[in-house]
């Protein structure tokens, strides 16, 4: 029973039609029953209307306005009068659940909340169902909305719900998306040129992944060191993520750090204006060497240039110098790892005597014609007072011999006086 339609004090009499959501509702047997009266009133004879309609009522018309209207006849037209219309609370049993998962975002990672939500489509819906767990066969009791906090990844799998009675019973699938990464490997790592280091990134996820590798923040293929060289060092990124899973992203660092003893080469050269010499010094290693020149017997440092990077690990920088005499030049290079000393031998910056001439072409040929000149007359001076000594020796030896004879000649004058004295007596 829908309801009664009444229709009070009509002339002329008229007719009672019943509405189901603005459509004309017709007898159905055993569906639509409609039953009508009419009576006069004797006295003021006005017309009363009933009509009464029974209906048999389906889950579709969950939420239909039923009404009726009364149409009846004036001179040349119709008159009609409708009534408010009703609604009317459908109830039939549930013959289905549904279950479903209510999650912030579209996929589900460890560590989000989620519910489960169950659903009978009875009217009034139920309020409990039984909520199966992955791997559990015992349900748990609970109203229609199932909750879940910092769901883990061993909680993938069928989730399902019931009514009480376990007679209809609903499933879903649960995924909980994750991942991990390992860097073997990681943090800080101090290594010896020459070393050799294995590095591995290895992904653990749900789906999967690929890894890119990335040294200050430009990418590169996987690292592999055989034979590590200063230019090795550096901060080592391995990166991954589940592009579908919003926010799971993971990262690792590595901080290669290739240290070495230092290493120092000398070489030197004549600048171009002629009066002074440049010493270069190429230095590598790691911790940065600490380098000092010095001038072989006064043992003072020597000032050098600032330090020009070359590459990872080498340095270079300029000593200036002019050096009056041939010198030797010492310098040193020094880190927490040991220490190596090289030296060079520098010559003497050679100026040349002024000289007034305007052509000065032929000035080498005159200092060689001087040297031979100089050399010529210093053997001839050796010469000449070699003849010069022969000579006094020569004319020595004969003035010996002359006073020698004159001398024997006195004696023998005495003697011949002395004879003829003793003669004449």
């Amino acid at each position: 029973m829908v309801g009664d339609c009444v229709a009070k004090d009509s002339y002329p009499d008229g007719n009672i039609t019943w509405y189901r959501n603005g459509q004309v509702l017709l007898p159905v047997d055993g569906v639509v029953n409609v039953e009508w009266w009419k009576e006069k009133n004797s006295t003021s004879g006005l017309h009363n209307m009933r009509s009464t309609l029974e209906y048999m009522s389906t889950k579709e018309d969950i939420n239909a306005q039923f009404s009726c209207a009364v149409i009846y006849y004036i001179p040349n037209a119709l008159a009609t009068m409708e009534s408010d219309p009703a609604v009317f609370d459908i109830y039939y049993p549930t013959e289905k659940v549904t279950i479903h998962v209510q999650s912030p975002k579209k996929t589900i990672k460890e560590g989000d909340n989620i519910t489960l939500k169950c659903i009978g489509n009875g009217n009034p819906p139920p309020e409990e169902f039984l909520f199966f767990l992955p791997g559990q066969e015992e349900g748990i009791r609970s109203s229609s909305a199932y909750h879940i906090t910092d769901i883990k990844r061993n909680a993938t799998g069928d989730y399902k719900c019931s009514l009480l009675n376990k007679i209809m019973i609903a499933s879903t699938m649960v995924t909980v998306h994750y991942l991990d990464l390992s860097l073997t490997p990681s943090g800080e790592i101090i290594k010896q040129v020459g070393d050799s280091l294995s590095v591995s990134c290895i992904p653990s996820a749900s789906k999967n992944v690929s890894v890119t590798w990335m040294k200050n923040q430009k990418i590169l293929a996987q690292p592999s060191f055989s034979n590590l060289q200063y230019r090795d060092s550096g901060i080592y990124e391995c990166e991954t993520s589940l592009m579908e899973v919003d926010g799971l992203r993971r990262k690792k660092t590595l901080r290669l750090t290739v240290e070495g003893k230092p290493r120092i080469k000398l070489s030197k050269k004549t600048n171009a204006d002629g009066k002074s010499k440049t010493i270069l010094y190429e230095v590598d290693g790691f911790p940065k060497p600490e380098v000092q020149c010095v001038r072989l017997g006064n043992d003072l440092y020597l000032n050098k240039t600032e330090e020009t990077t070359l590459s990872n690990g080498k340095y270079s920088a300029k000593i200036i110098i002019s050096p009056e005499e041939n010198v030797t030049i010492i310098c040193s290079a020094e880190n927490k790892l040991g220490r190596e000393v090289h030296s060079l031998n520098v010559s003497a910056i050679s100026f040349p005597e002024s000289d007034d001439r305007i052509d000065s072409s032929g000035d080498n040929n005159d200092h060689a014609k001087l040297i031979v000149g100089i050399v010529v007359g210093l053997l001839l001076a050796a010469l000449v007072a070699g003849l010069a000594y022969w000579i006094y020796i020569k004319k020595s030896g004969s003035t010996s011999k002359h006073v020698g004879k004159e001398l024997g000649n006195t004696e023998e004058n005495k003697k011949l006086e002395e004879n003829n004295h003793k003669s004449e007596a």
